[in-house]
């Protein structure tokens, strides 16, 4: 059977240094006239000095967690409908964004019935534009959103979550810290490796993933070093943009599966989450083709990223242990890891056993 894949690809997207101050032309060329705005905590005054510029702005909520709670989704949705919103924009990391992308698509009903599954968003909704902050999720191009309510977290893929415009301004990403730097990069950087050996992989996502993980490669340590280089600064948006349309349509695979339970129970961030287990992964689903792609980004192969891998982890002073996460219970850790859905993606076959071994030898 020949090849054969599907595309689509339907966010516009907006990229270089200052494209946020071309807001006011994107509502006006879009006919949007009632805008609430959703951002990260610490970037609420620069969200306040947009919205003083900017009239249509109506609303402004930030009351947004690290791994965001579907309080604040219901929360944003009310201030939509308060508001009569005609649209909303989010600025921040991953966490606004997935936060907006699910306020957004709600209907009537409460919060927690979308999140079981028990009623269905709407597909014809107010557009979300996002504009993020940092260099990692992919999230402004993504029909993803990721949200916990009280300490179950899921991924919901849904239609409805996909953003109508993406803002992508590598200037937010200046005032981002050394370790969310380091953080973000990471997720950016299993992004691209997951969509790339993903089951579902297909070459448009692959060329998005190469682009990616070489952007990552030259720039991730460089922008860690200094967030004042906007060229790093940069090439990580455009990296952390590229991871994103390369997993949107592939999905992730056995490292973001075992991310879900190292959050819930464990508290890591989701980027570092992510990072916990990507160098093991590296070597797990090291095969023929991923040691090409290696080779071909000027690495002697799959094991020169996994220890480049690590060494940033050690770098950014991430956690790389079991034992710096406290007390663990090792098997419901690896069962939790074996049936979250990703790892079906996972292109070498992972079970409970497996994983215990992976993850005995990061005790």
């Amino acid at each position: 059977m020949g090849l054969e894949f599907v595309y689509s690809q339907p966010v516009k997207i907006y990229f270089g240094a200052g494209k946020l101050k071309a807001l006011e032309l994107i509502l006006e060329e879009l006919g949007l006239r009632r805008c609430v705005a959703v951002c990260d905590p610490f970037l609420r005054p620069r969200l306040e000095e947009l919205r003083q510029r900017i009239p249509a702005i109506c609303g402004l909520y930030s009351d947004i967690q690290p791994n965001p709670q579907l309080s604040g989704a219901a929360a944003l949705a009310a201030l939509i409908r308060e508001r009569e919103a005609d649209c909303v924009l989010a600025v921040g990391g991953g966490s606004t964004l997935d936060t907006a992308k699910f306020a957004a698509a709600m209907g009537g009903g409460e919060a927690p019935e979308y999140f079981r599954g028990q009623r269905a968003f709407s597909t014809e909704h107010i557009p979300v534009l996002t504009a993020p902050s940092t260099a990692g999720t992919g999230s402004e191009v993504t029909q993803v959103s990721v949200m916990s309510y009280g300490r179950e977290k899921k991924t919901i893929n849904h239609p409805a979550f996909m953003p109508k415009i993406a803002i992508v301004d590598p200037t937010l990403t200046l005032s981002v810290p050394p370790k969310t730097t380091m953080n973000t990069g990471l997720d950016a950087l299993a992004h691209a490796l997951e969509g790339f050996w993903s089951k579902n992989h297909q070459p448009i996502s692959d060329q998005m993933a190469r682009q990616a993980i070489r952007l990552v490669l030259d720039n991730l340590e460089l922008a860690w070093q200094d967030g004042s280089n906007l060229e790093a600064r940069t090439n990580m948006s455009l990296a952390a943009l590229f991871g994103g349309l390369a997993f949107a349509l592939p999905k992730t695979a056995g490292c973001h599966a075992c991310s879900y339970p190292l959050s819930e129970d464990y508290g890591l961030p989701h980027g570092e989450a992510c990072a916990f287990t990507l160098d093991s992964f590296v070597r797990l689903n090291a095969d023929p083709r991923l040691e090409a792609l290696c080779r071909e980004l000027g690495l002697s192969g799959t094991e020169e990223l996994a220890r480049r891998i690590g060494a940033w982890k050690k770098l950014g002073g991430l956690r790389t242990r079991l034992s710096e996460l406290g007390e663990v219970d090792l098997g419901k850790l690896a069962r939790d890891s074996a049936a979250h859905p990703l790892m079906k993606n996972n292109p070498v076959a992972l079970d409970e056993a497996a994983l215990v071994r992976m993850y005995v030898a990061l005790a």
